[in-house]
């Protein structure tokens, strides 16, 4: 893993992102506290997580929770938008 300050990053942003493409974790730091962490993007294109989701049942009870999160949400949204 490596250390770099942000100015660092910002001017040797191309060979900061080869390092990451090769496997490195690079640290990024602004006035000397850890900001961000620059890491390898997984190599995965899906397949696994549709394989989980096929090979997995529907949890009914976090299905209805999601169901009502949303609704709650949305409610308070739309009424965010109105001028009173």
């Amino acid at each position: 893993m490596r250390t770099m300050t942000a100015t660092e990053v910002a001017r040797n942003f191309a060979s900061v992102l080869d390092r990451a493409e090769h496997g490195e974790t690079i640290v990024i730091t602004r006035g000397g506290r850890r900001l961000a962490t620059l890491s390898p993007a997984s190599a995965g294109n899906g397949g696994t997580i549709r394989q989980f989701l096929a090979s997995h049942p529907v949890d009914e009870d976090c299905a209805r929770d999601i169901e009502a999160a949303r609704e709650i949400a949305t409610d308070e949204l739309s009424g965010a938008w109105h001028d009173d």
